[in-house]
C-alpha cells in the first residue's frame, strides 16, 4: 500500500465524516415523509448518490481512479450550475376545499421543492469533493513517479564526475551528438544568411562577371562561402571552449545536468509537500463524528475544497519552471491561490461554485496533468542519464565491425565447433549417467537391500570352502601320523577326529606343527618320505584361510557401511550438480538470497538518505520540516513502503508500516523523527542486513 493511498483514504473519510447541511425540520409529520418520498423517487438524486460511491476510495479494491474515469463521472454528473428540480404535480381537488387548505398545500409543496433543492445541492457539494479527493490522489502519485526516479539520473552524473575515465567515457559516448548539434547549428545559420542575403533589395553578389545567384553551381558556391563565414565567427565566440579538453567540456556539462536534475527533484519535492500539507486539509480529528452544524452552514469544508482545487492547479503549473528557485515557486503558488479569479465569492450561487470546480477539474485532468507529465519528461530527457543508443554505441559498433571476422572465423572452423560442441554434450550426457544416476540407483539398491548393489571384495562361499579343504588335510594328516597328535599308534576314532576339527577352525594346527618340527630335524629323510613337503603345504593352506579370515572381517565391516559408501561415491556428481546449477541460477538472477540481500541494501541506503534528510532539513519556526524537505521525505518513505512487503514477514510489516506513518508525521517535529529512525534501525535491523 502507497502513501497517496493511505492519504486519500484518510482525506476521503474525513470527507465522510463533515454532515450534509441541517434543513429545517418540519413540524408535520406529512410534510416529513413528503420530503422523504420525494428524495428517494428522484432519479437526479440516485444518478448522484451513484456517482458519489464510484467516486469513493472504498468502491473497489484500488482506492485511486484513472484520470479519465473522474472525467467521465464528472461529465456524466452533468453539473451545469442549475439544480433541476421535479414539479410536483398537482393532485385534484375537490371544488368544495377551503382556502386555507389550497394555501397550505401550496406551501407544503414548497417546502418540499426546497428540500429536494437543498439536498441535490449538498450531494453536488460531496461529489465534486469526492472527485477532487480523488484528483488530488493522482496529481500525488504523479508528482512521486516523476520525482522519485530522479534520483537514479543524479546518481549517474555523480558516477560520471567521480571518476576522469568516466568522464572520458561520456565525453566519448556523446561525441557524435555534440558533432551533430554542431553540424545543424552550421547548417541553420547558413541557411537564415542565405536566406537573408537573397531578400535584401539589390544584393547583386557576383563572381566573375555573372549574378552567382543564377544557377545550381552559384547558389551551392555563395552557400559554401556562408557556411566557412559561420564556422570561422563560431570559432572565434567558442575560443574559450577551444582552449577546455573535450573531458573538460563533458564534466562542465555533466554538472550543468546534475544541476538542472537537482532543481527538478527539489521543486517536484516541494510541489509534493505543499499539496500534502496544505491541501484537503479539513482540520477534522480522526476520532470526531463530523463538523458541527455551524460549521456545516458556514460552508468552510466547501471553501476548502475549491481553495484546494485552485492550489493543485498552479502547482501543475509552477512545478517544471526551473528559471525560479523553490522559494520563489512556494510565494508564486500561494499568491496565486490568493488572487485566483475562480475562487468563489461567500455570496456566489451554491450551483454555480460546483459547476465552476467540476469544469476546472476536468480542464486539470485533461490539459495539466498530461501537460505536466510530458513537460517532466521533456526535462529529464534533456538532462537525464543519455539513452541506451547513445551510452552503448561504441561497443555496438565494434561488435558490428567485428562481426564479420567472427562469422568468418566460424564458417572456417565449422567442423572443429561442431565436433567440440557434440563432445560437450556427450560429456555431459556420461558424467550424468556414471556420476549421477547409477550412484544414484546403487545407494536405492542399498536402501531396498538389493543383492546386486552389495559391496564385497571376496566371494561369499570361498572362506567356507578352504576352510573345509584345511579341516581334511589335517584330519588325513593325523590319520596317517597319530603320534604327531598324541593319540598314539592306533587309528583316530570319531570323537578324536571331532576335536581335531574344532582345533583346527579355532587356528590350532598341532598335530602338524609337531611333525613339521620333527621332519626339520631331518630334512632330507622328511621330504623323501614327503612328510616335510605335507606339513609345508598345509601351513601355506592354512595361511590362505587366515587371509581369507581377514578378508572376510574387512568384507562384513565394508557391508556394514554400505549405505555410506554408496553416498560417498554419489556426493562428486551432486557437488559438482549443484555448482553448476548455483552459478547459472546467479547469471539469471533467481538467487532469492541475494536478491532478498540487494533489496535489503537499498533499503538501508533508503534510510540513510531519510537520516540525511532530516539532520540537514532547515526547520520552520515550529520546528517542523519546510515543504521542499517533507517532499524529500515522502520519496524516500514512499520507496520504503513499497520494499516493505518483500522483506518483513507480516505481523512484522504491519509493525514497520506503523513506525514509518510515525516517520511521515511532520507536526511532531524533527527531533521526534529522528527518534522514530532510530527505532527502526534498532528494532528491524535484523532483516535490514
Amino acid at each position: 500500500m502507497s502513501i497517496v493511498a493511505d492519504q486519500i483514504r484518510k482525506v476521503d473519510a474525513q470527507l465522510d465524516r463533515v454532515q450534509l447541511a441541517p434543513f429545517p425540520y418540519p413540524a408535520d409529520e406529512n410534510l416529513v415523509s413528503a420530503q422523504h418520498a420525494k428524495v428517494a423517487s428522484s432519479p437526479r438524486i440516485a444518478e448522484l448518490q451513484a456517482l458519489v460511491k464510484a467516486l469513493s476510495t472504498t468502491s473497489s479494491s484500488s482506492p485511486l481512479l484513472s484520470g479519465g474515469r473522474i472525467s467521465r463521472l464528472l461529465e456524466q454528473a452533468d453539473l451545469k450550475g442549475s439544480v433541476q428540480v421535479e414539479e410536483i404535480e398537482d393532485e385534484d381537488e375537490d371544488d368544495d376545499d377551503e382556502e386555507n387548505e389550497e394555501r397550505g398545500y401550496r406551501n407544503s409543496r414548497a417546502g418540499v421543492n426546497a428540500y429536494l433543492k437543498n439536498y441535490e445541492m449538498e450531494l453536488e457539494w460531496l461529489l465534486v469533493s469526492k472527485a477532487t479527493v480523488q484528483t488530488y490522489g493522482l496529481i500525488l502519485n504523479t508528482l512521486l513517479e516523476q520525482t522519485i526516479p530522479l534520483s537514479d539520473d543524479i546518481w549517474y552524473w555523480d558516477e560520471v564526475l567521480g571518476s576522469y575515465t568516466y568522464s572520458g567515457l561520456y565525453t566519448i559516448q556523446t561525441s557524435p551528438q555534440r558533432l551533430w548539434d554542431w553540424g545543424k547549428d552550421i547548417y541553420s545559420d547558413s541557411r537564415e544568411r542565405l536566406v537573408h542575403l537573397k531578400e535584401a533589395p539589390g544584393s547583386a553578389v557576383r563572381k566573375g562577371g555573372r549574378d552567382v545567384r543564377e544557377g545550381v553551381a552559384g547558389q551551392w558556391s555563395m552557400f559554401y562561402g556562408l557556411v566557412r563565414e559561420s564556422i570561422r565567427e563560431r570559432s572565434v565566440v567558442e575560443v574559450q571552449k577551444r582552449v577546455m579538453s573535450p573531458v573538460a567540456l563533458g564534466r562542465s556539462k555533466a554538472k550543468m545536468n546534475q544541476a538542472r536534475l537537482k532543481r527538478i527533484r527539489e521543486m517536484g519535492a516541494s510541489g509534493l509537500g505543499v499539496l500534502m500539507d496544505e491541501a484537503l486539509s479539513f482540520d477534522i480529528d480522526e476520532e470526531g463524528a463530523g463538523l458541527k452544524a455551524e460549521e456545516s452552514e458556514n460552508s468552510e469544508w466547501k471553501d476548502v475544497v475549491e481553495r484546494s482545487v485552485a492550489l493543485m492547479d498552479n502547482v501543475l503549473r509552477n512545478v517544471t519552471t526551473l528559471e525560479q528557485g523553490v522559494s520563489d515557486f512556494e510565494d508564486t503558488v500561494f499568491a496565486s491561490v490568493e488572487d485566483d479569479p475562480e475562487i468563489s465569492s461567500a455570496d456566489s450561487s451554491q450551483a454555480t461554485r460546483t459547476s465552476k470546480v467540476s469544469r476546472r477539474l476536468q480542464h486539470i485532468l485533461s490539459t495539466h496533468v498530461p501537460k505536466h507529465i510530458t513537460n517532466s519528461q521533456k526535462l529529464v530527457s534533456e538532462y537525464g542519464r543519455p539513452s541506451r543508443l547513445v551510452r552503448y554505441w561504441l561497443p555496438a559498433s565494434m561488435l558490428l565491425l567485428s562481426s564479420s571476422t567472427i562469422l568468418r572465423v566460424l564458417v572456417n572452423r565449422k567442423a572443429e565447433v561442431l565436433t567440440w560442441i557434440r563432445e560437450l554434450g556427450s560429456t555431459i550426457q556420461d558424467f550424468w549417467m556414471n556420476w549421477v544416476v547409477d550412484p544414484t540407483l546403487k545407494v536405492i539398491g542399498t536402501i531396498r537391500h538389493d543383492k546386486d548393489s552389495e559391496v564385497a571384495i571376496m566371494s561369499k562361499e570361498s572362506l567356507k570352502g578352504d576352510m573345509e579343504s584345511l579341516e581334511r588335510m589335517v584330519v588325513d594328516f593325523a590319520r596317517d601320523n597319530p603320534e604327531a597328535a598324541n593319540y598314539g599308534t592306533g587309528a583316530l576314532n570319531d570323537s578324536q577326529i571331532t576335536e581335531i576339527k574344532a582345533k583346527v577352525k579355532a587356528g590350532d594346527l598341532t598335530p602338524v606343527l609337531r611333525a613339521y618340527e620333527k621332519d626339520m630335524q631331518r630334512p632330507f629323510v622328511g621330504t623323501v618320505r614327503g612328510d616335510l613337503i605335507r606339513t609345508v603345504l598345509i601351513q601355506v593352506q592354512k595361511t590362505k584361510v587366515d587371509v581369507e579370515v581377514a578378508l572376510s572381517g574387512i568384507d562384513a565391516l565394508l557391508k556394514s557401511q554400505e549405505l555410506v559408501f554408496g553416498f560417498l561415491g554419489l556426493t562428486p556428481g551432486v557437488l559438482v550438480c549443484f555448482a553448476t546449477f548455483r552459478y547459472f541460477g546467479t547469471l539469471l538472477g533467481s538467487r532469492k538470497g541475494l536478491r532478498r540481500g540487494e533489496r535489503a541494501g537499498r533499503t538501508a541506503r533508503v534510510l540513510r538518505n531519510i537520516d540525511r534528510i532530516l539532520t540537514i532539513a532547515t526547520p520552520t519556526q515550529n520546528n517542523l520540516l519546510s515543504y521542499k524537505d517533507h517532499g524529500l521525505l515522502l520519496c524516500e518513505v514512499h520507496v520504503l513502503r513499497e520494499r516493505a512487503h518483500s522483506l518483513f514477514p507480516g505481523d512484522v510489516e504491519r509493525e514497520f508500516l506503523e513506525d514509518v506513518g510515525d516517520l511521515c508525521n511532520i507536526n511532531s517535529g524533527i527531533q521526534v523523527q529522528l527518534k522514530v529512525l532510530e527505532r527502526i534501525r534498532w528494532s528491524y535491523g535484523r532483516w535490514l542486513r
